[in-house]
């Protein structure tokens, strides 16, 4: 798991097994089951680096439907329509992709 000791391995298995249905996939549940909308600051952004697989500063569509798999390996690719949703959900300010300041938003929604 790239998120090592920050998340407790139970939730995230719980969370997974919520979404592992093509279709499924809830952010704001998805976040709260993982016990990531309660991380600090610090580790919100970490969670981000660890999802910003080019390192570009951003999140972008290509990286968000394989966002379930950077919590555990072999976990599903997210449907297109999911990764649309879930870009539309946090791209604010409309550029087509997510910084940090809108994940950390996301999280905490």
């Amino acid at each position: 798991m790239a998120f090592g000791n920050m998340l407790n391995d139970a939730e995230v298995t719980a969370a997974l097994d919520a979404c592992k249905d093509a279709g499924t996939f809830d952010h704001k549940k998805f976040f709260n089951a993982c016990g990531m909308s309660g991380k600090s600051d610090a580790e919100v952004k970490e969670a981000f680096e660890i999802i910003d697989q080019d390192k570009s500063g951003y999140i972008e569509d290509n990286e968000l439907k394989l966002f379930l798999q950077n919590f555990r390996a072999g976990a599903r690719a997210l449907t297109d329509a999911e990764t649309s949703a879930f870009l539309q959900a946090g791209d604010t300010d409309g550029d087509g992709k997510i910084g940090s300041e809108e994940f950390a938003a996301l999280v905490r929604l």
